[in-house]
């Protein structure tokens, strides 16, 4: 047995650092504490790694983020030992490379599957959290790290009826093992946001029919995918280095780069010709390299608006179900952009057809199909795309108790209060990479800045013999102001699932970290400079 391994004592697990999630984030903390020398074990729900990709297994979903950005970046050698196939990896090569990862590591003996943390209690007389997990497992640990994600509790909307369709039915952040065949089958796709839009292009010439059920349209735009070629790849492995340097010193964790120029400095054919080039651009790009304030001028966002409702009339060609597919209700990344592959192409499927919610709302699922207020449909098969409870849901629902037992879904009743997306005040020795109030881009890269300000703590407290870190509260109350009082500045509205609005009886509350890697990195700077002073105890 190493210095790192867990001591099992009686039906409790002895370790130092328990980490709760074996996805991108839990990966990265769980090496780091191994390497620091602690003993450390991870538990993790499923029954393999991966996070959101072991999970969100429906037909094309995939990557939006170039994958040699979203990878792990701490290791050339583990950067080197990986080849990527495509710019914008699907679902099983993502979760082939995190099962890669923990081997090439030797992680895998360090985590426990199949085990959903139920309960987690901060007993102060210890100083350490005890935690309970669905299969049995209770570990007793110094520190607790929840990297359970912001993707990771699929939400349905509240439809009368819905446990009782006969059918098969499946939510895309809940996708089985196996394959579901639509060969042939009456379906109805449940949403059009990032998967349901995935989703749609990818099975509609397998099915009888498909009939998509839209509450309201989405700004998007074309993946622009590509296979890497091993020339490519030969340079990426080449420009490693540089690529690291320039990705760490992102304001978003993208290679894409910004532009200075405004909209209207340029004519309207200038403007359309930029717009063309941009439409066909890789991702997020669309985002970060167009006109410098398509995302803070409201004229310049609208321009860019009426550029891609005329892309997508001249690809849909039914006049009426294009015009169902313009966004009306918000502007260019006011909503989570979603990025296709054939999407709007697919309506002009004769297989496929859309139903406006916002004109013919779903009344009920019965057992065999949906019930509209035009009448009933049948179905074989229910695609439910219905997004997630974003950012918290994971860690209200984990029994989380702190000092005196607060609960943390209590604490948080009016929303995420934290420092740095990262601790929260009451809840000692606990922390949560990759949680709310953290990102603001590319996640893995806010979250490797935040594993390593974990991991740098631990040492620290373990070098000088301290037992207890918590948060001042009046550090904590100026992160959450920041994020407060720049959140009106974010281009995302309250429409977004960015404020928790999509969940019926959540606080309204901005969940990103509207100051970006630049706030997060100061407020981290600050408390390394200050020597974690009034931190520890």
């Amino acid at each position: 047995m190493s210095a790192f391994d867990a001591v099992t004592s009686g039906d409790v697990v002895t370790v130092d650092v328990l980490v709760v999630g074996a996805g991108v984030t839990g990966i990265h903390q769980l090496y780091r504490a191994r390497e620091a020398g602690f003993s450390t074990l991870a538990l993790e729900a499923g029954d393999g790694v991966g996070g959101v990709w072991y999970w969100n297994r429906y037909p094309g979903a995939r990557l939006d983020s170039e994958s040699y950005t979203y990878g792990y970046l701490f290791s050339k050698e583990l950067f080197e030992g990986w080849e990527w196939t495509e710019r914008f990896a699907g679902q099983p090569e993502n979760e082939r490379y995190f099962n890669y990862v923990v081997d090439a590591l030797d992680l895998r003996r360090h985590i426990r599957f199949g085990a959903r943390v139920t309960s987690a209690v901060f007993e102060e007389g210890t100083a350490t959290w005890l935690v309970r997990a669905s299969d049995g497992t209770v570990v007793r640990a110094r520190f607790l790290v929840a990297a359970t994600g912001v993707l990771s509790v699929p939400a349905f909307p509240g439809v009368p009826g819905r446990e009782s369709f006969r059918g098969i039915a499946h939510h895309t952040g809940l996708w089985p093992d196996e394959p579901v065949d639509f060969t042939g089958k009456r379906v109805a796709v449940i949403g059009t946001g990032a998967s349901g839009v995935q989703v749609i292009p990818v099975i509609a010439d397998e099915v009888e029919s498909l009939t998509v059920y839209q509450r309201t349209p989405n700004w998007c735009t074309p993946l622009s995918n590509e296979p890497i070629s091993a020339e490519q790849y030969a340079q990426l492995r080449a420009d490693f280095e540089q690529m690291r340097e320039i990705l760490n010193a992102s304001v978003s964790g993208f290679l894409h780069q910004r532009d200075t120029r405004k909209a209207f400095e340029d004519g309207k054919q200038q403007r359309w010709a930029r717009y063309e080039k941009m439409w066909t651009s890789p991702g997020f790009s669309k985002v970060i390299s167009n006109y410098a304030d398509t995302m803070t001028d409201s004229a310049a966002n609208e321009d860019w608006c009426r550029f891609m409702a005329e892309k997508i009339r001249g690809i849909v060609t039914d006049p009426e179900t294009a015009e169902k597919l313009i966004p009306r209700d918000h502007g260019w990344a006011a909503k989570r952009p979603p990025f296709t592959t054939d999407y709007f192409e697919a309506y002009n499927n004769p297989k496929v057809s859309l139903v406006d919610l916002s004109e013919t709302p779903i009344l009920r699922v019965t057992e065999t199909g949906i019930d509209t207020a035009d009448g009933p449909r049948e179905f074989d098969i229910i695609v439910w795309a219905s997004g997630f409870d974003f950012g918290t849901g994971a860690l209200t629902r984990m029994g989380i108790r702190g000092r005196g037992g607060l609960a943390l879904e209590d604490y948080w009743a009016g929303g995420p209060r934290t420092f740095a997306g990262t601790m929260c005040r009451e809840f000692p020795n606990f922390f949560f990479p990759g949680g709310p109030h953290g990102a603001a881009g590319n996640n893995p890269r806010y979250a490797e800045d935040q594993v390593n300000f974990v991991a740098d703590a631990l040492e620290y407290m373990r070098e000088r013999g301290h037992t207890v870190m918590e948060v001042p509260a009046d550090l904590e109350q100026k992160w959450n102001q920041m994020v407060e009082e720049l959140a009106v500045h974010s281009s995302f509205g309250e429409a977004s699932y960015f404020y928790g609005t999509n969940i019926a009886g959540k606080p309204r509350s901005f969940l990103l970290n509207p100051g970006g890697r630049p706030k997060l990195r100061e407020a981290m700077s600050e408390v390394l400079d200050s020597k974690y002073a009034r931190f520890l105890s």
